[in-house]
């Protein structure tokens, strides 16, 4: 069997930065292991799966290790490659997914993609692994609860080069399970900046993430008293995002570019 396979760089104008994510047009479902270990296979932080569907496409998510709920980056990916490779002529795109109905739009050069607001809530007692995994304690930790022992902690801290100069440890954070941990500080050039760790998953650290910005841009409205964000995340790839607040959803923007276009032969 032959599957085309394209890897686009997401949230940068340039190749080499931003995440890198594979996607994989099919025409029907592949068995679940099978996707599973291509996706292991392509060991990138995520590999995405789309079919049409009636309306436009059902997509589905895998990282390394697992299939996933949300992913920001792969679905602007996802988007990039119907538009500029499959020939897709919506002006909105329409994904059915595990977190519901996603779209994504253009605006000028930017996807932008439509997602569920994910507000993080107080964390009275959080995991002392936190603090040691990270190697630095944050002003603050909260955390948003997917379902029970599934989400993010946030930890807060004052500057961005405290969130650049962090060398988490990969084996500690892996000990929350199914909780990834985003950190995030006002940013330098930008609203905010951040990064993210995810070991349980199979990600030690994603270049960036879209999905995080569902619970960072409705964290930062309040102290910030703005809805629309310029974010950066400042792994070490980096990428740039345009985020805004919109009741209960959160558009989440940005850039792509294709690094490869190939075929997997399974």
């Amino acid at each position: 069997m032959k599957i085309p396979l394209f890897q686009v760089d997401a949230f940068t104008r340039d190749v080499f930065a931003g995440n890198p994510a594979a996607i994989c047009p099919l025409e029907e479902w592949l068995e679940p292991e099978r996707m599973q270990a291509i996706a292991t296979e392509n060991n990138l932080s995520e590999t995405a799966f789309l079919v049409p569907n009636d309306d436009g496409y059902d997509l589905r998510w895998f990282t390394p290790t697992t299939e996933a709920d949300l992913c920001g980056h792969a679905t602007l990916a996802s988007a990039y490659v119907l538009w500029n490779r499959i020939g897709d002529q919506s002006e909105t795109l329409l994904f059915n997914t595990r977190s519901g109905l996603l779209t994504v739009k253009k605006q000028d050069d930017l996807l932008v993609m439509n997602f569920p607001r994910l507000a993080p809530a107080t964390c009275p007692n959080p995991p002392s692994d936190i603090v040691d995994g990270l190697g630095a304690g944050p002003d603050e930790i909260l955390s948003y609860m997917e379902t029970e022992g599934s989400g993010n902690f946030l930890a807060v801290f004052a500057s961005e080069t405290q969130v650049r100069n962090l060398k988490p440890n990969s084996q500690i954070l892996g000990r929350l399970g199914g909780m990834g941990v985003i950190v995030t500080a006002p940013g330098n050039t930008a609203d905010f900046a951040s990064r993210y760790f995810a070991p349980a998953y199979g990600i030690d650290e994603d270049p960036v993430t879209g999905s995080i910005h569902c619970t960072l841009v409705p964290y930062c409205s309040e102290p910030l008293k703005k809805q629309q964000f310029h974010a950066h995340q400042v792994s070490r790839r980096g990428g740039e995002l345009f985020c805004e607040l919109l009741g209960d959803r959160v558009t989440i923007a940005g850039h792509a570019v294709c690094f490869m276009a190939g075929t997997i032969e399974v």
